[in-house]
């Protein structure tokens, strides 16, 4: 049988070009020499082709996502999002990050003092990864472009029906069981010294990190924080984007740089606080405990002013307390009282206006958008004079009047019932009144607890209330609040906001019924329920619930036209809450006594619910 015979390719098509070593020679040198000049054109300036790439990556995601840009692994995260210094020419705070239009990627250098301290490179051309400061440029880069102003923030529109819808998302399969363990802050995390400019808004952009260490997809976090130094207290803002990731603004005054903490609990997560007995589903672990220096810069903010009545207008506080007098030797008297300062000790302009020493607070005083009197006998009773006030609230109402008579109006008082309705006389002048009246509003029967709102499905207790709004006069103000009875009541934030629709309606056709007749109506200021302290963080009417309800009723009432000012009590105990030295958990008006304290100490500081007591008075007597 003859062989087979195989037939090549070349053999076959006579055409094809055979194999010449001289052109492979040529072909490879030209693609040497094209390789070499592409490298030395990216080589120009110290950049390379992983930063070209990183940088040209890097300015695409950032113009897509407006605050986070987070790109993940399973074994790594990578966010490319630090702080930045706001200067808003509005007065409140804008929660959207800058984009200036004229933004440039790589020609803006970073601030010294903001920029991480980099080892030094021992290589002659290092890679430079493209960082975030390089991008959104320093505080140097907005230092003229407009004034910085205080930290604001508002209610947001629809309120109430938004809350709902948050609480109620399941945020999706994958995110249905996720829950926070932690928390990834790029503009803080990682630095050695961290030096912010006061004066300066500074935003933090941060995510929350479930247990397998991955960005959550979930909000409604309840995060607590604290800014703390030897001379101010304040609660840093927190807004949620209600998808796992947050922001954290910081700010404070030129007049206060120096050493700070900044701390982070994870009190609840996913809106479990707002549970019937959230005591089981608290996280409660501290987070982050960063030391920060805030440095005097050349930033100004705008100088406090005394407040006006259209002060109180504002429904969301975001104050700050300042010390300037302290006794370190002040021990507590056989009453239970602290004077550590001269009761004429005076306030420094422009955090207070009045003697200090009245507070008993060894020199700390609270301010917000606007500083506060501290009042004396005589200016507080010409402001009350031939006046009634009518209280609807909690135990904590009954503190504070206490608390107005004793260290306010000189009446010397031990004590005040749930419920009554009294005149007082100035003992120095008889021709100066106030009328008082306080009904308990915790429960319908005044003897009982824990009914809040409801309380108003009795109709006896209806009636109660309407009576003194039947008479020929009617009070001037109504000061109310609820909320820590409405903890423990409401099974739900669903039921909780048919309970506040439903008061608001009350209040009113009160209101109505007033005008009808050709009066005047009443003035009507919401007081904030406290936020608990100690080991009331984690029980029924723990903060988290505390302050969703302060907002449902704020909601309520403004849609019923109803309320004529605020004051935000949570903001000024938020500062104070963490222990039990200033509450026994839900009161921080309690007699002084120099017994042994909750906390196991003897005696216990009352001084945030004085500072109450002349807040009310400036709301009463502002113009």
């Amino acid at each position: 049988m003859p062989d087979k015979v195989f037939c090549s390719a070349v053999s076959s098509y006579p055409w094809t070009l055979r194999p010449n070593l001289l052109l492979h020679w040529r072909f490879g040198a030209l693609t040497m020499l094209v390789f070499l000049g592409m490298a030395a054109v990216w080589t120009i300036d110290g950049c390379n082709v992983k930063s070209f790439v990183e940088g040209w990556r890097f300015r695409r995601e950032y113009l897509t996502h407006g605050h986070l840009n987070l790109t993940y692994t399973d074994e790594s995260i990578t966010l490319n999002l630090s702080y930045i210094p706001i200067r808003n020419p509005s007065s409140e705070l804008d929660f959207q990050l800058p984009f200036p239009d004229n933004l440039t990627n790589t020609e803006l250098e970073p601030e010294p003092e903001i920029e991480t301290k980099r080892e030094p490179e021992t290589e002659p051309e290092p890679e430079t990864e493209l960082q975030p400061a390089d991008v959104l440029g320093s505080s140097e880069s907005y230092q003229n472009l407009t004034q910085p102003s205080w930290i604001s923030v508002e209610l947001e529109p629809n309120l109430t029906s938004n809350l709902l819808a948050r609480w109620l998302a399941p945020g999706g399969e994958p995110c249905r069981e996720i829950r926070s363990v932690e928390i990834f802050i790029p503009g803080l995390d990682g630095r050695q010294l961290i030096e912010l400019p006061a004066g300066e808004t500074h935003e933090f952009v941060f995510n929350a990190l479930y247990d397998a260490g991955k960005p959550s997809c979930l909000g409604g976090d309840y995060f607590e924080t604290d800014l703390s130094g030897e001379t101010w207290k304040s609660r840093p803002v927190v807004k949620d984007f209600g998808n796992g990731s947050y922001s954290l603004s910081l700010q404070v005054h030129p007049d206060y740089s120096g050493d700070y903490n900044l701390s982070i609990t994870l009190l609840y997560r996913h809106f479990e606080g707002l549970k019937l007995s959230p005591a089981r589903f608290a996280y409660n672990k501290e987070l982050r405990r960063i030391p920060i220096k805030f440095y005097n810069a050349t930033s100004q903010l705008p100088q406090l002013q005394t407040c006006r009545k259209s002060d109180f207008s504002r429904e969301v506080w975001a104050g700050r307390w300042t010390r300037h007098g302290r006794n370190d030797d002040c021990q507590i008297s056989n009453d239970g009282r602290y004077r550590c300062l001269p009761p004429n000790f005076p306030c420094r302009n422009p955090w207070c206006d009045g003697a200090l020493g009245m507070l008993e607070s060894n020199g700390w005083v609270y301010s917000a958008h606007c500083s506060f009197r501290l009042f004396s006998a005589d200016s507080a009773w010409n402001c009350l004079k031939n006046r009634w006030i009518f209280f609807w609230g909690d135990s904590n109402h009954v503190d504070t009047v206490r608390n107005i008579l004793n260290f306010i109006l000189n009446l010397p008082t031990e004590s005040v019932p749930r419920r009554f309705d009294m005149n007082f006389t100035n003992p120095n002048n008889p021709t100066q009144t106030v009328r008082i009246t306080s009904i308990f509003n915790g429960h319908w029967n005044v003897t009982l607890n824990y009914q809040g709102l409801n309380s108003l499905k009795n109709d006896a207790f209806r009636d109660l209330l309407k009576s003194y709004f039947n008479e020929s006069t009617v009070p001037d103000t109504i000061i109310m609040n609820s909320g820590l009875h409405d903890g423990i009541y409401w099974h739900n934030l669903r039921g909780f906001t048919v309970g506040a629709r439903d008061a608001a309606a009350f209040w009113a056709e009160i209101l109505e019924s007033i005008r009808r007749r050709g009066l005047t109506p009443p003035e009507v200021i919401y007081r904030t329920t406290v936020a608990t302290g100690g080991y009331a963080r984690t029980m029924a009417f723990n903060p988290s619930k505390m302050e969703a309800f302060n907002w449902v009723v704020l909601d309520k009432l403004k849609t019923a036209g109803l309320h004529s000012g605020v004051i935000d009590d949570f903001d000024m105990t938020f500062p104070w809450h963490f222990d039990n030295r200033c509450n026994d958990g839900v009161h921080y008006g309690r007699k002084p006594a120099k017994m042994k304290w909750r906390d196991g100490l003897i005696g216990h500081q009352y001084f945030v619910d004085i500072m109450l007591a002349h807040v009310l008075l400036n709301a009463l007597c502002a113009h």
